[in-house]
């Protein structure tokens, strides 16, 4: 599975932006996907998910509320609406797979893509 994530730029607060991903394989439905994003100087981290069918999407206490993830299976792309944008929030955003649950652990996801560069300016 290639994934590729499009969408980043520089937005200011309060912005929105969304983020797509999308997947050059024909299984793109088989699997979970997870936006997880990373700061300069800081770990990695989970953002949300969503399962294959779209029917279940879990997110991390700093962006609920604010961020919303979705998929179109037909397109094999998965979504990140990101609203009320802060500087905060500004980081390297990564999508990726994982064929089971992968939840909020990256370690556990197989594929992913090469991230988008969201800056939130104040």
């Amino acid at each position: 599975v290639q994934l590729q994530a499009s969408g980043g730029g520089t937005v200011q607060t309060g912005g929105s932006l969304r983020l797509s991903c999308a997947s050059s394989g024909r299984t793109f439905g088989s699997y979970n996907m997870g936006w997880f994003r990373q700061a300069p100087g800081q770990e990695r981290e989970f953002v949300g998910l969503i399962t294959r069918s779209g029917g279940s999407t879990e997110y991390a206490d700093s962006v609920k509320g604010r961020f919303t993830i979705s998929r179109d299976n037909a397109k094999n792309t998965v979504y990140l609406h990101m609203n009320t944008l802060k500087p905060e929030d500004t980081a390297v955003y990564y999508c990726a797979a994982h064929r089971t649950y992968g939840g909020p652990y990256s370690a556990r996801y197989d594929y992913w893509g090469q991230g988008t560069l969201v800056t939130v300016s104040s």
